[in-house]
Formats: C-alpha cells, structure tokens, sequence
C-alpha cells in the first residue's frame, strides 16, 4: 500500500489504525473474539483510488478519502439501524468458499507484487536472496502450524510451536538477514519507518478536509457506499467463522451493534486519515481456534494382520470467550507504534511481508470447499471416501457447480487487476442473489444440500440474525407438493390416484 500510494498510507498509518479498531472492539464490541484490523483488500482499494484521482487530480486524496470515511460511516450505521446485517444468514459456502478463494489468490498475487519491488533497481542479488528468504519463511510458518495436529514432542510443545508459528519463524529470518559471510553482501531491503507517532508522509493526522469542493464530496459518496459493501461481506464473515459451528461457543453473536461499531471506527480512521479497518480473515477464527480447549484421544486400530495403528483424534470442548486476549493485542500494537520497537521493525526485510502473504493466502486456498471438490473429481475412484456424501449425486452436477464458483472467481480477480478493482464487492455480494434465485433453477434439492450449505450453523449466530431461513430450494419443493396436493383434490382423487369415496 505504501509503494502503490507514494507513502501516504504506510508503517505507521496501518498500526495506529489496527491499534484503534483492536481497542475499539476489544473494548465495545458483541463479539470481541473476531479480530479486526487491516486487510489485504481495504489497501487494494485505497490505492486504486489513488490511482483513479491520479488520472484527475492527485492532490485531492487526502480530503477526499476523510469524504469516503464519513459516507462510509453513514452507510455503516443505516445497515445497522435497519437491520440488514439479518440478510448474512442467507450467506452459503457458494459465495464463501468463492470469497475465500478470491481472497487467498489476491494476497498471494500482492507477496508475488511485495517480492518483485527487490528486483528493482537491477538488483538481483537482492532480488534472489528475498525470494529465498521468503519462500523458506512461509515453509517455516506452515511447518511449524502443522505441528499441532502431529504426535511430535508433547502436547505443550505442540501448542507453543503451533500457535506462535508467525513470531517465531519472524524472528529466526530477521535474525538470518543479518548473517555475516557472504549474506553481508546482500542488502536486503529492510520495513521503512518513520517518525513514532507522526504520519509517514509530510502532513498532520487531520486534514482540511472540510476544504473539499462540494462537487467531490459527492463523487466520494459510490466509494463510501462501495466500501461499505465490502465490509458488509468481509466484516460480517469473519464474524461467522470465528464463531462458526465447529466452536462450542455460549455467549450469543450481536451483528447489528458491531457494524454499527465498525461505523465509528469507519469515521475515526476516516478524519485520522488511516486506512479503514474491519474483519480480518483468516486471523478471526484463528484467534477462536487458538483459545479453543480441545482434548486429544488416541485410539488403536487393529489391521488385518494384527498389526496396532495409532491415530490421534482432536475434540474441541470449550472456548475461552473473554475479551483480554483481543485488548492485549491492541496495547501490543500500541507499543510497535513507539521509537525504540519502530527501530526493531526496522530491521526487518520486507521479503519476510511477502512470505506472510503467501502463508495467508495458502490458508485460505487449502482448504477451500472449491479446492476439496476439484480434488474430489480428480481422485481415483477406489480411494474416495464411502461415506462422502459427494459419492450420492453425478459428477456433471458437481462439475456444473464448481463451474458457477469459479467463474465468479475469475471475474472478481480479473476485475482487481484493472483500476476497476473498487468494483470487486459488487460481484462478490452479487453471488448471495445468485444462489437464492437461479441455482435453485440448475440444481435438484438433494444436489444443493450437498454441495452448499449455510455459513451461518452455529444457533448462537443464528438468534442474532433472526433464524435459520428457508433455503430456496426447499421452498421451491414445498410449494411444487402444495400444488401436486391441490390439483389431486381437485381432481378427486387421493394421494394415491384412487379415486375418492364418500
């Protein structure tokens, strides 16, 4: 962001932003266990903003993003106060899973975009010794993540290795970059800083932004409601997986007042200037997942041969619901924001940025219900699974299906590659429609049910958004039997084709 921008929005523009929505929501929210701060896509569309007024007049972005904050806000708190967050129980793993996807193949294309600015310049020592480091990072991370669900050391052991994979593997290759030997001729680019507490770039926390002609305030109202779709979806999701049905959560969700919530904090980093924060995906149910008790139980398996297998089985059995770990988080942001951790920061090479993309994004992709069905098709029929419920209707169903998702993949990453990426939350909360109103139209009952489902499982969720709803499809066979029963009456016959006695 901060090279697509020319700084305005940098190191410290993302901290105190991160720092405010972490307190914020910590502090206020219904659901402090969804972690919120900045994403991958809230910087795609900062600078594709900055590159549309680039085309008119570039000196007029820091005014007129306060402009896209405030109308932001506005939207924010009419969806709340007229309670459309209700419509995100209708959200399916169609639009999910796509969403999902599209956002693990953006963030992989940005550490790619991250990693190519070390070849600038014509410095390809440079160049090849961020690669590696990068690539060796992300191994490091998704290595150290699988631990957890391995039978190496114990159980302590795992968990600390498992749940601090990011620190650790940060800290070993920012050491690393500083080798001496013939790494000290590589010079590394290292994370800009500036001064602690001030903006990046020449200018003060506020701007006049009240100094905006009338005529571009206006202009700023499509990119605050633009912006707002985006947070419909990518807020309100992240909410549905931290607390999604595999968690044994007891306190009950509250939709309506986080978004609210998220439109103050929409207004705040709007004056302030900062990027605008929401949900983060996939660190939302990381979080929930990191302070989930789950027991392990080991069974024995007996082979044919006699032969003892041991397989480890994980159950979750509770979850630390509390708002402590959140608010930490925050004064742990806070203290990056000062001179002498601003200097640490420093030391890091920005190739460590990119491996975190592509850890991120892999997240995302790996297991990814899109994914998980490819896979299923391309696998040998003698080694599927029986009980996959996959087995029970025609590939061509499954094929026709995964059409529909990826062509709404493709056109979504398609779009965020031109200067109509701000576009991109249209076509991705297009999908919700989509699934209610044509699918029904191309599939069978039996086909939807499984290979869509709900996001929104968990019942806690659910009583805060109104209920479980009627799937289409359902509604559609309720009321195809509503008419077969009306016109065998009329015909006077029964159910069974006989005709009716007095």
């Amino acid at each position: 962001m901060a090279h697509n921008t020319e700084s305005f929005f940098a190191l410290n523009e993302a901290l105190l932003s991160s720092a405010l929505a972490a307190v914020v929501f910590s502090l206020l929210s219904a659901q402090p266990l969804t972690v919120v701060g900045i994403t991958g896509l809230i910087s795609l569309f900062n600078y594709t903003i900055f590159h549309i007024l680039q085309l008119h007049d570039v000196s007029l972005y820091p005014n007129f993003m306060v402009w896209v904050g405030i109308w932001s806000a506005i939207f924010h708190w009419l969806t709340a106060i007229f309670n459309l967050c209700d419509l995100m129980r209708t959200v399916t793993d169609f639009s999910s899973d796509t969403f999902a996807l599209y956002v693990g193949t953006i963030y992989i294309i940005k550490g790619f975009e991250e990693l190519s600015i070390n070849f600038y310049d014509n410095t390809i020592l440079n160049g090849f010794a961020s690669a590696l480091v990068a690539v060796l990072y992300t191994l490091t991370v998704y290595l150290l993540q699988k631990i957890g669900a391995t039978c190496l050391f114990n159980s302590t052991t795992r968990t600390i290795l498992s749940d601090y994979a990011y620190p650790l593997a940060t800290v070993f290759w920012t050491g690393f970059s500083h080798f001496p030997g013939n790494l000290a001729d590589v010079d590394f680019i290292r994370l800009p800083t500036s001064r602690a507490f001030f903006p990046t770039a020449a200018r003060s926390w506020v701007v006049s932004f009240w100094d905006l002609p009338v005529k571009w305030i206006f202009v700023a109202a499509p990119f605050g409601f633009l912006m707002t779709l985006l947070f419909y979806y990518d807020h309100n999701v992240s909410s549905l997986t931290a607390q999604a049905r595999s968690f044994p959560l007891k306190k009950p969700a509250g939709f309506h007042w986080d978004f609210f919530l998220l439109g103050w904090t929409c207004l705040v980093a709007g004056i302030l200037n900062i990027p605008l924060p929401n949900g983060l995906v996939p660190q939302a149910p990381v979080h929930t997942i990191s302070l989930t008790n789950y027991e392990e139980e080991v069974q024995e398996l007996k082979t044919k041969d006699g032969e003892v297998a041991i397989r480890k089985d994980m159950t979750a059995k509770s979850v630390v619901e509390q708002r402590l770990s959140h608010f930490i988080m925050a004064l742990a942001i806070i203290g990056t924001m000062t001179g002498p951790l601003l200097t640490v920061l420093g030391l890091m090479p920005r190739a460590l940025f990119s491996g975190v993309f592509f850890v991120v994004g892999w997240d995302s992709i790996e297991s990814n219900g899109i994914v998980e069905k490819i896979l299923f098709l391309c696998r040998e029929a003698r080694f599927q699974s029986p009980s996959d419920p996959l087995l029970t209707i025609k590939r061509s169903a499954i094929a026709h299906y995964l059409f529909w998702q990826l062509l709404g993949w493709a056109c979504t990453v398609a779009i965020s590659q031109t200067i109509a990426a701000i576009g991109f939350p249209v076509l991705i909360v297009a999908l919700i429609p989509f699934r209610w109103v044509v699918m029904p139209r191309l599939f069978t009952r039996r086909e939807l049910e499984v290979l869509d489902r709900l996001t929104a499982m968990n019942e806690i969720v659910l009583v805060s958004l109104g209920g479980k709803p009627e799937m289409p499809e359902e509604k559609r066979e309720r009321l195809r039997l509503g008419r077969d029963e009306e016109g065998v009456e009329g015909d006077g016959r029964d159910g069974k084709g006989y005709e009716k006695s007095d």
